[in-house]
């Protein structure tokens, strides 16, 4: 036993602290008569004891609510507080309202894409990323995006392949609001005397979907009747249509077949398309206003689209080859529409 803790007879001295409320709580000693609890002490009054000995008063409470070893009750968590899922600051985010804005939301790449669409319509922008050396050639947008409060970041090559999703951004990408289909109807009713309208079923490759809006911007083509919008606003097709894609707008039905019946109630000529049956297009005639319906490349068009047809074309060739590739051959009847119509 260390002598520190024995005193002057050899025992064991044995030290405790009492709580504040046992302290208050205790009476006097039976045996010597003393203890009981202290009266308190009145708030800025002190002891002469002290003064003469040139000390300060002794306040316990004052020194008990600044001792560093208190026990400080605490109020229960809040189990019902916002997940902020480890972003400290932020406001909170409902998840299935940032996965509705996810669905309305796509990213486009590639200089010339970016370009025309922010001449379009730069309010569909929500937040840009470019390399600084695009920036000079983005000046204009800069600026806007500044004036207009939108978010944009100058990035290093390996974050801007992050942001956009692809080595292949051509250092810029922006996430942008995606457009809606307009329907059939409404089409119609704003419709010219000339029109050709370009019908895509099941064509989802996206740099064959960029190669075919490119077609119908330089021939003048503005419609596009698909099964969902979407497949025209995808990063690789709108940077492959280099620009094209904003001149373009997408036509939504309900259903496909039923979207082409409709235009031919409306007047509308359908113009199917095969490598093998049809007539030739060098020996076809096609009318000013036409629906030119093209399928994917393996399958072709389905029956059900094909005996939709008042006029069955093909493009003549060798036979090396089974088919062209779906937007050369978009490319070739486009090219064929506007040399006998304008």
């Amino acid at each position: 036993m260390n002598d520190e803790l024995k005193g002057k007879s050899g025992k064991v001295k044995v030290m405790y602290v009492r709580g504040d409320e046992e302290k208050e709580n205790r009476g006097q000693n039976p045996r010597t008569g003393k203890g009981g609890a202290r009266p308190p002490k009145e708030s800025g009054r002190r002891s002469d004891r002290h003064e003469s000995k040139g000390r300060g008063p002794r306040e316990h409470s004052d020194t008990y609510e600044s001792s560093p070893w208190r026990t400080v009750s605490r109020a229960p968590a809040d189990d019902n507080k916002p997940d902020h899922r480890g972003i400290s600051g932020k406001s909170f985010i409902d998840p299935e309202q940032l996965r509705r804005q996810r669905l309305e939301e796509t990213r486009v790449y590639g200089e010339n894409a970016c370009q025309a669409l922010f001449n379009s319509r730069p309010e569909a922008i929500v937040r840009a990323w470019f390399i600084q050396s695009v920036t000079p050639r983005f000046r204009n947008a800069l600026k806007w995006l500044a004036a207009n409060r939108k978010a944009y970041h100058v990035v290093d090559d390996a974050e801007l392949t992050k942001a956009s999703g692809t080595e292949h951004h051509g250092g810029v990408c922006f996430l942008i609001k995606k457009r809606m289909g307009m329907p059939v109807a409404d089409w119609l009713a704003q419709a010219a005397e000339q029109d050709c309208v370009l019908a895509l079923e099941d064509i989802g490759n996206p740099h064959n979907v960029g190669g075919i809006m490119r077609s119908c911007a330089h021939f003048g083509i503005k419609g596009v009747l698909v099964d969902d919008a979407a497949v025209l606003e995808s990063g690789a097709a709108v940077r492959t249509a280099e620009g094209g894609a904003e001149h373009i707008q997408a036509i939504g039905a309900d259903d496909f077949a039923n979207g082409l019946d409709a235009f031919r109630k409306a007047g509308y000529t359908i113009v199917t398309t095969s490598s093998h049956k049809g007539v030739t297009l060098n020996s076809a005639t096609l009318p000013q206003k036409m629906v030119l319906v093209l399928g994917q490349e393996r399958d072709g068009l389905s029956d059900s689209a094909f005996q939709r047809g008042d006029l069955a074309v093909s493009i003549g060739g060798t036979g090396n080859v089974e088919s062209l590739n779906v937007s050369v051959a978009t490319g070739i009847l486009l090219a064929e529409w506007w040399r006998q119509n304008n």
